[in-house]
């Protein structure tokens, strides 16, 4: 799995003018399932990005998780978690990317869904897009932070 983390001060989704979900401080989570992926990635990915210690402290350095954070600034900890098959993309080879590398759907959303399901059980709030839809993903991202993890490079 892949997942393109963003420290955002808000994010929200939307299919067809819809309001799907929506945070404010918290975490934009950009997830992409590969063919070979297993619910242990997910559940190893949920908790890497729960623990990620990106938010400022009161020295201003990265010392706070997102529930850290949100204790700490009395808000709610939050993640808007996107399915974005597009990370699985392979541009290396002429110009239109290969998609070979992105698992078929219906595999693909049950781990979304239980990559969801994780972020849930470590006490944040995930509000999530729409599993292959068409989405408009708004966020200020805020630092800017944004952090790559791939459970392949393990």
């Amino acid at each position: 799995m892949r997942a393109v983390v963003q420290r955002v001060a808000g994010a929200e989704v939307r299919v067809a003018g819809e309001l799907k979900g929506s945070i404010g401080p918290g975490l934009l989570v950009y997830l992409g399932v590969a063919p070979e992926d297993s619910e242990g990635d997910a559940e190893w990915l949920a908790e890497k990005i729960a623990g990620l210690r990106i938010f400022e402290d009161g020295e201003g350095k990265m010392n706070l998780s997102v529930r850290e954070n949100a204790e700490s600034s009395g808000i709610v900890p939050a993640v808007l978690a996107v399915s974005q098959f597009t990370l699985m993309g392979d541009a290396r080879k002429g110009r239109r990317p290969s998609w070979t590398g992105a698992a078929a759907p219906e595999p693909a959303a049950a781990l979304y869904r239980h990559f969801i399901e994780r972020i849930r059980q470590r006490g944040l709030t995930c509000e999530t897009g729409e599993f292959r839809a068409s989405m408009m993903v708004s966020s200020v991202n805020a630092g800017p932070v944004t952090i790559l993890l791939d459970t392949k490079d393990l």
